[in-house]
Formats: structure tokens, sequence, C-alpha cells
């Protein structure tokens, strides 16, 4: 069975989340369309062939950035380490450094430019 659930994240500049996230994070962008209301409308695949959508919101959308946590978004990964070495050399902001935890993960959290927070790992 493929993927269920896939995060749907609203950002207020949508063409500047497409480069971090491709470049950050190395989704694989599959998919732009502008949408009838005129948003931009964004599909990532990422490298364990799960998806991610994004999209820029209607004006008066406030970035996570802008108004606190609102969600973190877990993504499994099969080398966590370049993974963290790739997102901060982009500028993503650590919160939380490489950690090993007990029930077999090792990962780190960090912040999108726009807000979002991300938990990346790999099982160990």
């Amino acid at each position: 069975m493929g993927q269920t659930v896939i995060p749907y994240l609203l950002y207020e500049d949508g063409e500047a989340a497409a480069a971090f996230l491709t470049e950050a994070f190395g989704f694989r962008e599959i998919d732009r369309q502008v949408g009838a209301a005129g948003g931009l409308h964004l599909e990532f695949e990422t490298a364990r062939q799960g998806h991610v959508y994004a999209g820029q919101a209607p004006a008066g959308y406030r970035n996570p950035g802008a108004v606190g946590r609102t969600s973190i978004v877990y993504v499994l990964v099969d080398a966590v380490d370049d993974h963290y070495d790739r997102a901060k050399a982009a500028g993503a902001t650590i919160t939380e450094e490489l950690v090993d935890l007990p029930f077999g993960q090792r990962r780190y959290t960090c912040r999108d430019p726009q807000g979002h927070e991300w938990t990346f790992a790999q099982e160990i």
C-alpha cells in the first residue's frame, strides 16, 4: 500500500519554497500548476517515494514563522547525517541536532525559511 497521508503545506512565497525544498531536502518537483483561484500548487517526491504537496496561499496568509508552530512534518530518509549536512548548508535552521533515539531512529529537526518545521529520521 502506498502513502495514504500526504502533507499539504501552505507558503506565502511558493517559488521560494520550491527552490528551498529541492535544494535543502532533495525533494524532486513532479508537478506544478496554477489553480482556478490563481494560487500555485506544487507536488514533490521524497527520496523514499513519499510525497509532499505545497501551495502558495491567497493574500492574507501568514507562514508558521509569523504565527508560531502549527505542525511538524516527519520524513524518513536513508542517510540522515548527509541529509542534515545538506539542509544546514542550504540555510535550514536546525532546532534539534542529530540524536539517536531508544526506539531505533536517528533524527534531527529543522525549520525552513518560511517557518515550517521538519523532522528527518533514519532507521538504525
